[in-house]
């Protein structure tokens, strides 16, 4: 069978209840033209343009240009589709096997075959560097069955197999740009199969990419090329669109969409996001070791002031990693932290800091983010706590939170979500996963809920384990969550076709250029 037939899994995998549509349609006028270079205003250098070893979730607007994944996602729903991998199927509850596409070659000239392939989930699951690991921990071999086949061994049932594939874990390679390389270089001068091909990279400034001419989709991409230039600060970027100096732009920060409704060489784009944004916690170090802090934290935030004065209202406040209309959404977590920052003060107490407690956080710098901070500041300083931010660019933040330095005991950042929500609470709450920052032990029973949430493809049994994985997250206040962003994307007339979807990371697959 194909990804797209079992019924109950393709349920599973929407990621959506039914009901959820994005507001922002495809615009086309006339017949898609090839042709053209699209100019893209991104928000954030990467931290890596290698897919196993970055970490920041803003370099998947990157990747999805220079790498195809093994399966993709349709947008409004994230349901799996044939990617790389024409095909999959479980033969057994422990053995998942993809049938790879033929005739399809990576930018370097070489078969991305069933070898390629093996290869990829091999330095994705045991190379050092590797950010992707938990990806895949429930893969015990590799095999390759066929030259164009490839079955993959389970240390126990995953049902998640065929959304996590549409992710990092799912981008190819090529493995003679691996082997040839030095440390580190495939970072700066990623080989993938994707529809454009790596051009330059100027660090902070701009990344270009040109049309992949053995691309194996029919007609596919229709622009020349993309330049993305890196542009932080988001009210710049924003203004680079309406002057006509790029194209589009996307992480449009609410505060901008009135003002660019009236520019009338401007068209908007918008829909529900899994994109929320939140304060990761290093529980492994002070104060966020103490249970009693981390709730305090949570009790401390007006999530409702929050959304109507940081993101003009533009979101849906956040009380657990998932938004209301995600089909693994518990009604009941959403109620264990309303506002209330005389709790947040009483717990504070019973954790030795009755006369104020100060924290010190990691947060970025552009004006929306310090305006987040601001706010934020106020709502705890409300509940008992002096809070400070260090700001740092993105890929230095993420880096310096999540990597060998550890500093801050926790990071104002945004989760950007996964076609499959067990990739979501496996890669930050188990013990080794690289959204974990202190590498810190989880309860048992929480690890043992994530791991019965892959264990079937049926959907009410998947729906009962992560409701148990939410409480158990939220109970233990792992996170604070503030709220989940709906996507905004700018662009002027001459582009055509772009679609929204529900991850909230722009794919440029059905994007042309008018002349």
């Amino acid at each position: 069978m194909t990804g797209t037939t079992r019924r109950e899994l393709m349920a599973l995998m929407t990621g959506a209840a039914a009901g959820v549509a994005l507001g922002g349609k495809a615009i086309a006028q006339g017949a898609p033209k090839r042709g053209g270079i699209l100019r893209i205003s991104a928000p954030a250098n990467p931290s890596s343009l290698d897919p196993a070893t970055g970490g920041a979730g803003s370099d998947h607007a990157f990747l999805f240009t220079m790498y195809d994944t093994l399966t993709e996602w349709e947008f409004e729903t994230l349901k799996p589709k044939p990617g790389l991998a024409e095909s999959w199927k479980f033969s057994d509850a422990t053995t998942f096997v993809l049938n790879i596409r033929p005739g399809v070659t990576f930018h370097d000239g070489t078969p991305l075959d069933a070898e390629a392939v093996k290869f990829n989930f091999e330095r994705n699951k045991s190379d050092t560097k590797s950010n992707i690991k938990a990806d895949l921990a429930s893969v015990d071999t590799v095999e390759v069955t066929g030259p164009m086949q490839v079955t993959l061994k389970l240390k126990n049932p995953d049902a998640a197999l065929p959304g996590i594939l549409s992710d990092r874990a799912g981008m190819m390679v090529s493995p003679a740009a691996i082997k040839a390389s030095s440390t580190g270089n495939v970072a700066r001068t990623p080989v993938g199969a994707g529809a454009y091909t790596f051009v330059s990279w100027a660090d902070g400034e701009k990344i270009v990419v040109k049309r992949n001419e053995k691309y194996w989709k029919p007609n596919r991409p229709y622009p020349d090329g993309i330049e993305m230039s890196i542009i932080p600060e988001l009210a710049t970027g924003a203004r680079s669109v309406t002057a006509g100096q790029n194209d589009l732009m996307y992480q449009l920060p609410p505060r901008q969409k009135a003002i660019l409704e009236r520019a009338s060489s401007i068209k908007l784009a918008n829909g529900p996001t899994l994109y929320v944004f939140q304060i990761f916690l290093n529980w492994a170090k002070p104060p966020f070791d103490d249970i009693r802090v981390r709730k305090a934290f949570n009790f401390a935030i007006d999530r409702e002031a929050f959304v109507k004065a940081a993101l003009a209202g533009l979101a849906e406040p956040a009380y657990m990693n998932l938004p209301k209309a995600h089909w693994a959404y518990d009604k009941s977590v959403a109620g264990l932290y309303p506002h209330n920052p005389d709790m947040s003060k009483k717990l504070l107490a019973e954790a030795g800091h009755k006369d104020g407690l100060a924290i010190d956080l990691v947060g970025y710098p552009d004006q929306d983010s310090v305006q987040r901070q601001e706010i934020l500041i106020e709502m705890f300083r409300k509940g008992g706590m002096n809070v400070t931010f260090k700001n740092a660019p993105i890929a230095e933040a993420s880096a310096a939170f999540f990597g060998a330095e550890k500093r801050a005991s926790g990071l104002l950042a945004a989760w950007t979500g996964r076609p499959d929500p067990s990739l979501t609470y496996s890669l930050m709450y188990t013990k080794d996963a690289y959204f974990n920052a202190g590498r810190a032990p989880v309860p048992a029973e929480l690890e043992a809920a994530i791991k019965e949430s892959r264990a079937s493809e049926d959907i009410e049994l998947r729906r009962k384990a992560f409701a148990t994985v939410q409480r158990l997250v939220m109970e233990n206040a792992f996170v604070a969550p503030l709220a989940f962003q709906f996507e905004l994307v700018a662009m002027n007339k001459k582009v055509q076709g772009y679609k929204p979807n529900l991850l909230g990371k722009p794919k440029y697959d059905d994007v042309w250029l008018e002349s």
